[in-house]
């Protein structure tokens, strides 16, 4: 079965290059409207220039595709709107955005000045936020949606240095939580990429020999999936490599104490982690369910009863 997009148009973010790049250009190879997004600044977000997404805009059109450039920072309210205005104009719909747009600061948290740590925070949570804001409206009008918020495995299991970065792509797996629930009735899918590329990024962080493995292209094929008219809802999808995996945020069983005090938990923080029957969750009253069924077995208290 050939994934194709046609009549779907996407915005990607951070598209003049690396990953954003990528997964612009594996849209229009199949079929799908672009809209790409990128400020054209430096790694760390200064400066700003339009040729990177015009270029990458342009590549899509030589190759027999449609494809429109916009150079507003995503962190920009007013210029994310007129970017979606301006697509909406052009194709009147959007059904895909890629939240892909990035920078980087890095510093231990003892350098970091909260200006760094703030910019990074704007960037990544607060421009997905601004651009998800912006078409989400027009996904629920149109009862169709996919959106990819990129993460990253320094958010989800901590990267030295990157405190900033961290927390914010540690956000989005939060973010994306509680809008797949509030998405789901109009059929708005909402997934995260926490992607491992060869990219102007890591460029520095990592051999030669282990760049050449990690083209931000292999990635790609991912991101169309969790955008496609079948595409999975509340997935962390984990790529690098050519290599594809899920993460997944597990709770154990946990332990009812019995008027707890501090040396109760102490006592029985083994049994607290043990990984036994430990299971994903889809909502936070879950555990607030599981909570209150362990207390009351454990007093034997009918929670049923009048």
């Amino acid at each position: 079965m050939s994934i194709r997009f046609d009549g779907r148009v996407a915005i990607v973010t951070g598209a003049g290059n690396g990953l954003g790049r990528a997964h612009a250009l594996g849209l229009a190879a199949r079929n799908c409207k672009v809209v790409v997004n990128d400020f054209g600044g430096a790694r760390d977000g200064s400066g700003g220039s339009s040729e990177a997404a015009e270029k990458v805009a342009e590549e899509i059109r030589a190759a027999g595709g449609e494809a429109m450039a916009a150079t507003c920072s995503v962190a920009d309210e007013a210029g994310v709107k007129a970017m979606v205005d301006a697509a909406m104009v052009k194709w009147g719909r959007v059904d895909i955005l890629v939240n892909n747009a990035g920078i980087l600061r890095d510093k231990t948290f003892s350098k970091m000045t909260l200006d760094d740590f703030r910019a990074v925070i704007d960037v990544h949570l607060m421009g997905s936020v601004v651009c998800t804001k912006a078409v989400w409206e027009i996904m629920k009008a149109q009862n169709y949606g996919r959106i990819v918020l990129t993460s990253s495995a320094s958010g989800l299991y901590g990267n030295f240095g990157q405190t900033n970065y961290g927390a914010a792509k540690s956000a989005m797996v939060g973010l994306m939580n509680v809008l797949v629930l509030e998405g789901q009735k109009n059929d708005i899918r909402v997934n995260t990429l926490a992607p491992a590329a060869a990219t102007r990024m890591t460029e520095e962080l990592m051999p030669p020999a282990m760049l050449e493995m990690m083209r931000a292209d292999q990635i790609t094929p991912g991101v169309l999936h969790l955008v496609s008219e079948n595409a999975p809802n509340r997935v962390i999808l984990a790529a690098g490599a050519g290599v594809f995996a899920r993460t997944m945020i597990y709770e154990t069983q946990g332990v009812y104490i019995d008027d707890p005090s501090v040396e109760k938990v102490a006592a029985h923080f083994d049994e607290i982690c043990d990984p036994a029957g430990q299971e994903p969750f889809v909502n936070a009253t879950q555990q607030t369910t599981k909570f209150v069924t362990k207390a009351a077995t454990a007093k034997g208290v009918s929670l049923t009863a009048r």
